[in-house]
C-alpha cells in the first residue's frame, strides 16, 4: 500500500517527465485503481505492454527522486511548517499575557506562517 501512494505521489512531482503512454498507464493503475487487463483493454495494446509501461515508469520516477529529491523537499518543508505553526500557536497561547503590541505581532506572525503553509500545499 506505502509503495502505491509513493508512486501517486511521485507522478504528482515528475509526470511529466514521462511519455504519454507511460504516464496515463500509470496513472490509470495506481490512481484510478484500474487492472492491467482494464487499461490495455482501453489503450488497445497488450497486458505486458501495459505492464512494461507501468514497470518503466515507476523506474523513472523512483530514479529521479532519488537524484532529485524534489518530493522529499516538499514533504520536509511542509512538516516543518506544520511545527512552526504549532509553535507559534503555543506562543500565542502563552503571550496571551503580553502587552497588546506583543501579542497583535505574534498573531500577524502566526498568519503570515499559516498562510505561507497553505500556499505551498496548494490549498
Amino acid at each position: 500500500m506505502a509503495k502505491n501512494l509513493e508512486i501517486a505521489y511521485l507522478l504528482d512531482f515528475y509526470g511529466d517527465m514521462l511519455t504519454e503512454k507511460q504516464r496515463n498507464a500509470i496513472d490509470l493503475y495506481y490512481n484510478d485503481d484500474l487492472s492491467l487487463a482494464e487499461i490495455a483493454q482501453a489503450a488497445d495494446i497488450s497486458r505486458q505492454g501495459v505492464r512494461d509501461n507501468i514497470k518503466r515508469a515507476e523506474q523513472i520516477l523512483t530514479e529521479l527522486e532519488e537524484k532529485l529529491g524534489l518530493a522529499k523537499r516538499f514533504s520536509d518543508m511542509k512538516q516543518g511548517f506544520a511545527e512552526i505553526i504549532r509553535a507559534a500557536d503555543s506562543i500565542e497561547k502563552i503571550g496571551e499575557n503580553l502587552p497588546q503590541e506583543y501579542k497583535a505581532n505574534i498573531k500577524n506572525y502566526t498568519k503570515i506562517i499559516k498562510a505561507a503553509s497553505e500556499r505551498l500545499s496548494g490549498e
